[in-house]
């Protein structure tokens, strides 16, 4: 039986994605849940069992050719991973978990290097061979295309742009997870929001209680015209748009495209991270390069490791 298809998964800091890619890159099937956090083997025990639902049926059953897991943090060359956000994954052996008990070829890489593939296999940069993609969720992280080739760094630590310096802020959060993940992530834009409500300058407290906030309810409130949540998000566009300019001053992409979970709300703040950009970034790169968001949606570490675990196979 010609094994056409292959399974792949994305896990994240609060969402675990699996999904059947063909060769063509179409996603013929795909599951989602929230993250079990409960231990550290809790994450993995998930992937087995969305394995199971996805790829026992009838019509899917010895087509598998291989597998491809994308995970929030960094993958060692042994296929050990290093995931902050995830309890207890300082060296999850997740590349041997997973072939032991899956049985067919394996490969594991970062979801910033995930996603810059899947978009320039089937996404907004198609066919470009100079790419950033800036991940926004519950972490940040860029994955780099120069040349046609992932940057990777000596340590398999290039991209890391939740670390990058914007502005003289320094707050508490920032020693653990880097200054500009600590002032616009997903849980960056709550703890926002939450000091607009303790200041009493918010209209969001009449809509959501103080225990509720979070990035995509503050979205909500903003689309409904509540002007602290706007300025919440107008302000992490400003500082996104620093942290772009940083970007494509260094590596001069074709294009930046934003992704991650974050760019379901880039309505309320691309217009600012573009002016931002334009005005810091270097002038002859900034009047060029296109910034555009994600039409992947949450499929795009899914094709990107559907892509690499296609390759591993010639």
């Amino acid at each position: 039986m010609a094994r056409n298809m292959v399974l792949t998964f994305d896990l994240g800091g609060t969402k675990l994605a699996a999904g059947l890619v063909d060769r063509a890159g179409k996603v013929v099937d795909r599951k989602s849940v929230d993250v079990d956090k409960s231990s550290a083997m809790a994450p993995v025990e998930q992937i087995l069992k969305l394995a199971g639902e996805l790829g026992d049926s009838k019509s899917v059953k010895g087509k598998i050719a291989a597998v491809g897991a994308a995970v929030p943090g960094l993958v060692r060359r042994d296929g050990t991973v290093w995931a902050p956000n995830l309890p207890g994954w300082k060296r999850m052996a997740l590349a041997r978990r997973l072939k032991a008990a899956l049985g067919v070829p394996l490969v594991v890489e970062s979801d910033r290097n995930a996603a810059v593939l899947g978009e320039a296999w089937r996404g907004a940069a198609r066919g470009k061979s100079d790419v950033i993609v800036l991940m926004l969720g519950t972490g940040i992280g860029a994955g780099i295309l120069s040349g046609g080739r992932l940057v990777r760094g000596a340590h398999e630590l290039s991209g890391c742009a939740g670390w990058m310096v914007v502005t003289d802020k320094h707050g508490p959060e920032a020693a653990g997870v880097g200054q500009l993940e600590s002032l616009v992530s997903g849980p960056a834009i709550a703890r926002a929001a939450k000091k607009e409500l303790a200041r009493r300058l918010a209209g969001i407290q009449e809509q959501i209680p103080a225990e509720g906030i979070n990035a995509y309810e503050v979205a909500r409130a903003a689309r409904r015209g509540d002007v602290a949540s706007i300025e919440v998000y107008r302000e992490a566009g400003r500082l996104l748009g620093y942290a772009v300019a940083n970007l494509v001053s260094l590596f001069d992409p074709e294009m930046v495209v934003i992704g991650g979970g974050l760019a379901s709300a880039s309505d309320l703040f691309l217009d600012s991270l573009k002016k931002s950009m334009t005005e810091r970034a270097q002038p002859l790169i900034g009047k060029q390069v296109r910034v555009m968001v994600s039409r992947l949606g949450g499929n795009a570490n899914l094709l990107g490791v559907a892509q690499l675990a296609w390759r591993s196979l010639l």
